[in-house]
């Protein structure tokens, strides 16, 4: 049913929260011009499968099912059956295998000792430092704090300095770990529009949301943004540092992609331009998301701050995790060359398939990373998302990047299977998106609303997140992970 689909979506998305009451059966009715018998044939639905729960008098209230949740952003489990689009992970390649070989070998020297790093393994700091300094910042390793991916290191950041009502500029779209851990922290998400077809426009436009605003700190992806796939120049990085300089606004850099660059002349690292930066990275999108290491680089006297932040609830990152990173570090130029090479080719495939299955929809060429950032030619894209889950696609669908109600005409789409897998993917959601279409022709139910099917996604999406913001006090910042 896709009325139980769509407000399952949005529940598993986290567009709407958990624990908080659905709309009345005749109030939903009404809004969407369907017939009560038909909101209750979904609510019934919904509680069966554990996503609702309701009391005789008091209404239905949102819920996660029993046991491991797996929603359309939460990673599943492998499984042949499905086609992962949702999230942007390369496979290992072989040099990780190799890496921890060499760590496990190199273990035993580490035994004796209690084996508590609170800033990170010397030897990694050090690597990763003399990586930036690679890169053309030279850095030195009391600068790097050894973290647990990307997200523990943006959660580190926030946690230590910013106040509850502070305000964070964020790119729209943006990545949706990053959102969700700035709004758990209780800060106050602005939001400027960005389009990689006019950074230039954008960056003037962020200027005068600085001095008007004047936020606190700006979370940024200057290099292959995720999703839009963005690329700051030089000239654009050194305009938007004297931006965020004048307003006093601390940027912190999301450099998760920075190696991922494979069709355009490398930008020196944002750092360059801005020296009170915070820079985030990560092992993840580099070589495999199973390598829970990350860092920041920021001056010495932060990162002590930061160390004695996060030394508070984790006391050490994991030993061979971090031997194995100095190794896939000093092999890093070789294994990216390969890397690069192969999303390049993954890339084209699927861009080629898309425009031979969904001529119809539009595509921008990144020139690096991971994903595409499609439009697409209606306001369906959780209804699409909903529709591909039936033919073992999944997806996440566009709004989940953005705030509110937006790119509901968006979908980002990873690059990082095999050719193969890209084109049986883009078949599966060619099937799915022909679904949708049928449906969004006709319109069901004599009310005001024309409710179709394929758009319940867009269609009901608001009338629900207005009637659940009422009860919404209390767990407006819980995310469904």
């Amino acid at each position: 049913m896709w009325l139980a689909t769509g407000i399952r979506m949005l529940i598993s998305d986290g567009r709407v929260p958990i624990g908080v009451r659905l709309p009345a059966e005749r109030e939903l009715g009404t809004a969407l011009g369907l017939s009560r018998t038909t909101v209750t044939a979904a609510y019934r639905n919904l509680r069966s499968e554990g996503w609702s729960a309701s009391k005789l008098g008091a209404g239905s209230w949102t819920r996660l099912p029993t046991g491991v949740h797996c929603g359309s952003w939460v990673p599943a489990p492998s499984d042949d059956r499905v086609i992962e689009f949702a999230h942007a992970a390369p496979a290992a390649p072989p040099e990780v295998e190799a890496a921890y070989a060499a760590a496990l070998e190199e273990l035993p020297a580490f035994l004796p000792q209690h084996g508590y790093f609170p800033a990170g393994l010397p030897a990694l700091r050090l690597a990763i430092a003399e990586r930036y300094a690679a890169r053309g910042v030279p850095t030195r390793s009391d600068q790097i704090l050894v973290t647990n991916g990307a997200i523990h290191a943006l959660s580190i950041t926030l946690s230590t300095f910013l106040r509850p009502g502070d305000q964070i500029l964020v790119e729209h779209p943006s990545y949706p770990s990053a959102l969700d851990t700035a709004r758990s922290l209780r800060a106050r998400l602005l939001p400027v529009t960005l389009d990689a077809r006019s950074i230039d426009e954008w960056i003037a436009q962020v200027s005068r949301v600085l001095l008007e605003v004047r936020p606190a700190f700006a979370y940024l992806m200057p290099d292959v943004q995720n999703p839009t796939g963005a690329y700051l120049n030089a000239c654009q990085r050194q305009q938007l540092a004297r931006a965020l300089r004048r307003a006093g606004c601390v940027p912190i850099i999301d450099e998760t992609h920075a190696e991922l660059v494979f069709d355009s002349q490398v930008a020196p690292p944002f750092a360059n331009f801005a020296s009170d930066c915070i820079s985030i990275g990560s092992m993840s999108k580099l070589f495999w998301s199973g390598i829970r290491v990350g860092w920041l680089r920021a001056s010495a006297d932060t990162v002590q701050r930061f160390a004695a932040r996060t030394v508070q609830a984790i006391p050490s990152q994991p030993v061979v995790e971090q031997l194995a990173a100095c190794h896939l570090l000093g092999e890093a130029d070789h294994a990216l060359t390969a890397l690069h090479r192969q999303l390049m080719g993954n890339r084209d495939v699927m861009i080629d398939a898309l425009h031979e299955h969904l001529p119809h929809w539009e595509v921008t060429r990144p020139v690096g990373g991971l994903v595409l950032w499609c439009r697409l030619p209606g306001a369906y894209s959780t209804a699409l998302t909903a529709a591909a889950g039936q033919h073992g696609l999944r997806l996440a669908a566009g709004p989940r990047f953005g705030l509110g109600h937006a790119f509901e005409d968006r979908l980002r789409l990873p690059f990082a299977c095999p050719p193969d897998l890209l084109r049986r993917g883009v078949a599966l959601l060619a099937r799915a998106d022909q679904d949708v279409s049928g449906h969004r022709g006709r319109s069901i139910g004599q009310g005001k609303a024309h409710w179709i099917p394929g758009s319940v996604g867009c269609s009901c999406e608001p009338v629900i997140q207005s009637r659940c913001g009422e009860d919404e006090a209390v767990s407006r910042n819980e995310s469904v992970r």
